[in-house]
């Protein structure tokens, strides 16, 4: 595990963390986990393999990443204030959502490195997982799945919110 696996989840959970504090939910505020999770893409995705069950180990990560993602916007308290911004704030199941999808991830990550290649070589031999960069990629859709997942809830909802606010001025 490098320092920029560290330094990368480190900055997505804290990101959701500072949204405990009730605050203007912006675009640059939405844009911010996707621009991060991008650079991970950019870091570590090499190659898409596509033979035995490679596809379908990622489409799994996949879901369960968007799943978790969705679960975590949904439960974020949006309000709209009097001078009209829409402000947002964390509950603790968003939170919960949100850390057990990066930190799933993280453990992972750390229980591969310190023992557990051989439990990960066995899994994949016997359901035709093909190489190591499966894995990453099944990794790295769970992470862009659940950051996409949980910024267009937020969006759809803030849009909402924004629109309601102008439909009871009307």
């Amino acid at each position: 595990m490098h320092t920029t696996d560290y330094i990368i989840d480190t900055i997505l959970v804290l990101l959701v963390l500072l949204q405990i504090k009730e605050r203007s939910l912006t675009t640059r505020e939405l844009i911010r986990p996707l621009v991060l999770v991008g650079v991970a893409v950019a870091i570590y995705l090499n190659g898409f393999p596509t033979a035995g069950n490679d596809l379908v180990l990622a489409a799994a990560f996949v879901l369960l990443g968007a799943t978790i993602g969705l679960a975590s916007g949904q439960s974020v308290k949006l309000r709209r204030a009097a001078d009209g911004t829409v402000l947002a704030r964390a509950r603790w199941v968003s939170g919960f959502f949100w850390v057990l999808g990066m930190g799933s991830r993280f453990g992972f990550l750390i229980w591969i490195n310190n023992g557990g290649k051989h439990a990960i070589a066995n899994f994949s031999a016997h359901h035709s997982i093909t190489s190591a960069e499966a894995w990453t990629v099944a990794l790295l859709g769970m992470a862009v799945a659940e950051v996409v997942g949980r910024t267009l809830s937020l969006a759809i909802r803030r849009r909402r919110t924004q629109v309601a606010g102008q439909l009871q001025l009307a």
